[in-house]
């Protein structure tokens, strides 16, 4: 049930960000364009998920188990540091380089967008790169 429910998250996420038009580079760069043709729409699409997310995350955090009577797993780390920044800013420097980020890249993807799957493949390079970093900074035993 729960890898159902997973897949049903997912397709309203996607059908969102397609029907919202944030699947699309040009839609995303013209929000980051600040001093040419600002496109405001992305920070209403934004302001409306960070509003749900706060009603979803402050009634996650009095519960122990999930609607599917999970364990509720939510993040614990709570403090900011360089790697957490550094990320954030790899991450700033890419979606406005590409005018993706991992979600809907993942979704323009499965429309067949060639600059989507260029930018999916540098992601997956990344992470892969990313976790042998981790893997040579502290050995396992």
């Amino acid at each position: 049930m729960s890898l159902f429910t997973a897949l049903l998250a997912g397709l309203v996420f996607g059908l969102g960000l397609l029907l919202s038009g944030m699947a699309s580079p040009a839609k995303v760069l013209g929000f980051l364009d600040l001093a040419g043709a600002w496109d405001p729409s992305l920070a209403l699409v934004m302001l409306g998920a960070i509003s749900v997310g706060l009603i979803a995350f402050g009634v996650a955090g009095r519960r122990s188990r999930s609607l599917l009577d999970l364990p509720m797993q939510l993040p614990s780390q709570r403090s900011i540091d360089r790697r957490l920044i550094g990320g954030s800013v790899l991450f700033g420097i890419g979606w406005g380089l590409a005018g993706f980020c991992p979600g809907p890249a993942l979704v323009a993807l499965g429309t067949g967008s060639g600059p989507a799957l260029v930018f999916v493949g540098a992601m997956l390079v990344g992470m892969k790169g990313v976790d042998w970093l981790e893997r040579r900074r502290s050995p396992s035993p």
